[in-house]
């Protein structure tokens, strides 16, 4: 080839390529890249969110609990702004230089050419001011939003509260952006999705000093917000608040649940706080308040506790033991002689009738029956080795919800523990587990741990004979799906014969109405058959701990409920009493007993004193 033509065709190749380099930029930058089109719309337009108005919620009365005020967040664009006066911010707005320039940088560090959230949730009040003002500040503008406003002040572990979406959630999730909210906690957290509605967005048209001009194209692309959906709670707002005011001043919780449906009536946690104090723009230094408090008012202890179900669990060992065949009914007694002795080893009772059946050991809370009956099973034959024996006990206990979640629709919730077998495997040695090394475990000691929601729902179960539905928060989603809540429809059963549990029902029974005499006479109710069983659980730190688990009434019954009161002595004490009063006003409406009343609301358990 002519050299003259091949440097021709090499020159004209570089020129054809040069071309294509540039055509295929180009497409880029128009096409492809859409930053440079995002930069000169933001010059012209304003993309404004529109916040839905989060969904309320109601107690199963239709009672209002939570519900949302107008506030205002201030955003920024960055690269819209121009000087202005500080002082009159400042001023206006309630904060001081130095907060201005952290947040205008924090914005910078955003986006150059997005808005984002300057300072959020200012009251109608304060807005009203700053809006004479606004125009005097280029670049910032006010966006609607809403606060939570909780009329009653109860349940502030249950409602939970909304906070400012963390930058990894945002990043993972596209719905949210800096600035956006969120639920943290309780069913804010849980339901974050029912609840917090559907975005919209309007556009703007500005001129160029930032004052809206028009809707951009008449709104024909804008989009409207959708409200999230409102939400029936299963409590009873009345049985709450009283369930609160019996336990001011102490430390535990109250679970109350409707038998026949799992869902919980009252769930107290004290001490508690005023939900208010989590919303707005104090929220944090509030919360850093509660989070400081050595009385842990933050602490969800229903969901979160984990204790020694004390003698309330020897209803549970009482079942395993007539399941097993260890005990026969009314047929099979145990003596106690102020407790039960096996050499050296003595486990203390106090002094009532003996020998006992079960139904009588139930009534009085007999240790020495129910450390003979665990015992016997244990050392049983027919389970050749007493690791066999303690497997079956096990897998009895956990048949019941224990030792794993039950999956209430709250977060954070634990799991109680049942010990395992390669637990004390591990204490003992392998092959090396003797009866009476874990008879502490009869009496609800030991290594057992509970938590409230666990024990109100054994009272519930006991109440079902052997079947109970996961205790649950919410009722309905208003005009929404529910059948996210199809699973607390679900039954479920222990691998207890029925034919049991009525047994089990009369010694509770007995234990707060019989004549002769139970541990839980303070608990009977003039016209209501109330079923209960106390305990007493040992603290290393103190004082034992009050327990008592009840249902009412025996026949058809509609509720059940699990009261614990922190360093307050026998179950009879405090716990017995507060769950009784619990069960009169829900099935009543009433107090017929005004000197328990008083002197439940009167004891200040953290400070030892009357009121």
């Amino acid at each position: 080839m002519n050299p003259f033509r091949q440097r021709c065709f090499v020159v004209g190749g570089l020129f054809a390529l040069i071309i294509l380099i540039y055509i295929g930029r180009l497409f880029f930058l128009q096409v492809v890249d859409q930053s440079y089109k995002m930069s000169a719309s933001n010059n012209v337009l304003r993309y404004v969110t529109q916040y839905p108005a989060r969904g309320l919620m109601y107690d199963r009365n239709g009672v209002l609990l939570v519900h949302n005020q107008a506030a205002y967040d201030l955003m920024v664009t960055p690269n819209q702004l121009h000087e202005f006066d500080t002082a009159l911010f400042c001023q206006l707005l309630g904060i001081d230089k130095e907060q201005v320039d952290k947040r205008l940088r924090k914005a910078k560090r955003y986006s150059y050419y997005k808005s984002s959230v300057f300072l959020e949730q200012i009251s109608a009040e304060q807005y009203g001011a700053f809006q004479e003002n606004l125009y005097q500040f280029k670049g910032f503008y006010a966006q609607t939003r809403s606060l939570r406003i909780y009329p009653h002040n109860i349940a502030a572990h249950t409602f939970g509260y909304v906070g400012e979406v963390d930058d990894k959630t945002a990043q993972n999730d596209s719905y949210y952006k800096s600035g956006d909210y969120i639920g943290i906690s309780g069913v804010e957290r849980m339901y974050e999705e029912q609840l917090r509605g559907k975005k919209g967005v309007e556009i703007f048209m500005v001129d160029v000093h930032n004052r809206i001009k028009g809707q951009y194209k008449n709104g024909i692309y804008d989009t409207l917000a959708v409200n999230g959906h409102d939400i029936t709670l299963t409590l009873d707002a009345r049985l709450q608040e009283y369930g609160e005011r019996l336990m001011q001043n102490k430390i535990g919780s109250i679970v109350a649940i409707e038998p026949a449906t799992g869902e919980i009536l009252a769930i107290v946690s004290a001490p508690t706080y005023d939900p208010g104090l989590l919303v707005g723009r104090e929220r944090s230094a509030n919360y850093k308040q509660l989070r400081a408090d050595s009385l842990n008012p933050l602490f969800c202890r229903p969901l979160q506790a984990r204790y020694p179900p004390g003698s309330t669990f020897k209803t549970v060992n009482a079942l395993i033991g007539l399941q097993e065949g260890i005990i026969n009914g009314l047929y099979t007694y145990y003596p106690c002689h102020y407790g039960y002795t096996v050499g050296r080893f003595h486990m203390g009772c106090h002094g009532h009738e003996s020998p006992l059946n079960v139904v009588s050991a139930l009534q009085h809370s007999c240790n020495a029956f129910f450390a003979a009956e665990y015992r016997a099973l244990l050392d049983n034959p027919k389970y050749q080795t007493i690791d066999s024996a303690f497997t079956v006990w096990r897998n009895h206990a956990t048949s019941f919800g224990f030792g794993s979640k039950l999956g209430v629709d709250l977060p954070y919730e634990v799991a109680g523990y049942v010990p395992t077998l390669s637990f004390y495997n591990r204490t003992y040695g392998k092959g090396r587990l003797k009866s009476l090394y874990i008879v502490s475990n009869s009496i609800g000691q030991g290594e057992l741990l509970l938590t409230p929601v666990q024990m109100a729902n054994l009272a519930s179960t006991i109440a079902n004979q052997g079947r109970y539905f996961t205790p649950h928060i919410v009722k309905e989603i208003r005009e929404g799906d529910n059948s996210i809540l199809d699973r607390f429809r679900e039954p479920h059963y222990t691998d207890i014969d029925t034919t049991y549990f009525p047994i089990i029902i009369e010694g509770m029974y007995r234990a707060v109405n019989s004549p002769t005499g139970g541990t839980a006479g303070v608990a009977a109710i003039r016209g209501i058959d109330v079923c209960g069983k106390t305990g007493t659980a040992e603290n290393p730190h103190g004082k034992d701990h009050s327990i008592f688990m009840a249902f009412a009434p025996r026949e058809n019954p509609q509720i059940a409920i699990a009261v614990y009161v922190e360093n307050a002595g026998f179950g009879a004490s405090y716990a017995a009493p507060i769950a009784s009063l619990m069960i009169e006003r829900y099935l009543t409406d009433t107090v017929t007993r005004p000197w328990l009343e008083k002197r439940m609301l009167s004891m200040d358990l953290i400070n030892g004193t009357t009121r």
